[in-house]
């Protein structure tokens, strides 16, 4: 079953390379067997560099099951995940991921994210520079948020 899931992606990864929607990549997202979600890459369609095969699917199986927690969820992908998608994996709270290209396969053709990968693990400097600005306002927002009776778990 498994490989019927990946062919899929694979599938709609050349459905998105033929209409000029972005990089080869395809993902779906998997719940009891069922398709849940299937989607390509829409980098350059919506010119949005967050619009990754698995964050725009991601993004379908929330509102199709109308959670952000996609508990029992799995996800099959053309290729291993960006740092930005391996969050986005992570605070979907998905089961599982299946990939079949690695990182390094994904950088030969041009779609390398080992800098990111190294800032994160903070072997290299960060060529943005990021400033914390404390404010008091911003801690009286998190207050707010924390005594707030309506406010959703993550």
């Amino acid at each position: 079953m498994k490989q019927d899931f990946m062919e899929l992606a694979l599938e709609e990864a050349k459905r998105g390379i033929d209409a000029g929607d972005g990089g080869p990549f395809g993902a779906l997202i998997v719940k009891d067997d069922k398709v849940i979600a299937l989607r390509h890459n829409e980098v350059v369609k919506n010119n949005d560099p967050t619009a990754h095969a698995e964050i725009v699917t991601i993004r379908e199986a929330a509102q199709k099951l109308a959670n952000f927690h996609l508990n029992g969820c799995h996800l099959y992908v053309t290729a291993q995940p960006c740092p930005m998608c391996f969050a986005a994996i992570h605070w979907a709270h998905i089961e599982k991921v299946f990939y079949c290209n690695t990182q390094i396969q994904s950088a030969k053709i041009g779609f390398d994210d080992v800098l990111i990968t190294e800032i994160i693990k903070q072997n290299t400097k960060d060529p943005i520079k990021f400033t914390h600005t404390p404010k008091h306002q911003c801690q009286e927002l998190f207050k707010y948020w924390n005594n707030n009776p309506h406010k959703i778990r993550y």
